[in-house]
């Protein structure tokens, strides 16, 4: 029986990986390394984050963007946005250099089974588990509008479900949405010959400002402090204190992950996109019909006005919606059993990322409404990484090195395992 499985291989699940191994747990990595990253982003797109807090999260802090960018030539600097194909390619270095070797399985099921937990793969036969960390990233979330479902399937399409848009060229799409998803694609659909348009609820569009020099005058500074998720003192907050998050009211909780760093659109893509896209602000979809090979969509104004928009097809860049419900690798009697955070169905979380079934971890996306909006981004590995490692020790009971030991686990760049020393 493992100490540990760690189910999602993407920026969260191969740094808890990496920590539960240079911490000497018996672990396993199960999925596709960066799925996420590498099958559902299209080409052309950029990391928004700064590349200095868009680091995976390894014991000693080694195995960085920077030291990953600095061998290979490539620009990892403030200011300077990074193309995402980089980064998923770092996130497979990662992987080869800090993580134990990932099972490259589909999961089908993780039930209770005595003191542990029963993993059920869809390649061969179950594992068992005393412990199981779930970091399943967003792709089980995926959210769609209402009058969007009853649409024939090739008529409208969620923005992650494309890796490539050239497929739309001279076609007109229309890209529900107002977040960086949203403007992106809307973007990268007109540079490469549609003819998209935006809708969206909102009334105007946010776009974050160019970010301040790292080296500034201390006042300046003091002012607005620069931190993984933007420039600024609520921005700080989110970043560096999701323990603190963590002991508010759920209520508080529950607010905080709707509505803090909502949709915004980054600075470097200002240009590209207004130059290219028409938009419709204001506007709310009410009803979608299929009429032949083409999509017509109800939109009505704030003032209550009727809009009518013909299309080729829709592109819903709506987010994702975090819900155990939709969890459905999970043991249905498990998921019923959790506690949640107030009416959010997402799980209330220990510090240590536990819920409130003993061994079984979360991290990601569902753990937001727990300690804030950090764990949305890439930055929150960090955090979560070796906290969650720590509370899994305590579930296990085990007891750190030995005094004057040391324990590492890396992986030299040919690929071959290094040796724990103690």
């Amino acid at each position: 029986m493992d100490d540990l499985v760690v189910i999602g291989a993407g920026p969260y699940g191969l740094s808890i990986a990496a920590h539960a191994a240079g911490a000497g747990l018996d672990v396993r990595l199960l999925g596709r390394p960066m799925a996420s990253w590498r099958d559902h982003m299209p080409d052309g797109m950029y990391l928004k984050s700064e590349p200095w807090s868009s680091n995976l999260s390894a014991p000693g802090g080694r195995h960085t963007l920077a030291e990953y960018c600095a061998t290979r030539g490539l620009v990892a600097e403030h200011g300077n946005p990074l193309p995402i194909g980089t980064f998923s390619a770092y996130g497979m270095w990662f992987a080869r250099q800090a993580a134990p070797e990932v099972e490259e399985v589909t999961v089908t099921e993780v039930t209770p089974q005595g003191d542990g937990f029963r993993v059920r793969t869809a390649e061969g036969p179950p594992l068992l588990a005393r412990t199981v960390a779930l970091a399943v990233g967003v792709m089980p979330f995926v959210h769609l509008p209402p009058a969007l479902r009853d649409l024939p399937p090739a008529h409208y399409s969620h923005s992650s479900g494309h890796r490539d848009l050239a497929r739309f060229a001279g076609r007109e799409v229309a890209v529900l949405g107002a977040g960086q998803a949203a403007l992106e694609t809307a973007a990268l659909l007109a540079e490469q010959g549609a003819r998209p348009c935006l809708v969206a609820r909102r009334s105007r569009l946010n776009w974050n400002t160019v970010p301040q020099p790292l080296s500034r005058p201390p006042l300046r500074a003091l002012r607005e402090p620069h931190s993984g998720l933007g420039t600024g003192w609520r921005s700080w907050v989110w970043s560096e204190l999701p323990w603190a998050v963590r002991r508010l009211p759920a209520a508080t909780r529950e607010r905080i992950a709707a509505t803090a760093l909502g949709p915004a659109g980054a600075w470097w893509l200002r240009d590209r996109f207004e130059r290219r896209v028409p938009v419709l602000l204001g506007h709310h979809l009410h009803r979608a019909v299929a009429v032949g090979g083409r999509t017509r969509l109800g939109l009505t104004t704030r003032s209550g006005e009727s809009v009518v928009l013909d299309t080729a097809h829709v592109i819903a860049a709506t987010g994702f919606s975090p819900d155990l419900a939709r969890l459905e690798l999970l043991d249905a009697g498990l998921r019923a059993a959790l506690e949640t955070v107030g009416d959010t169905g997402t799980p209330e979380l220990s510090p240590g990322f536990e819920s409130s079934w003993p061994g079984l971890f979360f991290a990601g996306l569902l753990t937001a409404p727990s300690f804030g909006p950090s764990m949305r981004f890439v930055h929150g590995a960090g955090f979560t990484a070796g906290r969650l490692v720590k509370g899994v020790r305590r579930r296990l009971g085990a007891r750190g090195p030995l005094p004057g030991s040391t324990r590492t686990y890396d992986r030299a760049a040919s690929g071959q395992p290094q040796t724990y020393l103690r």
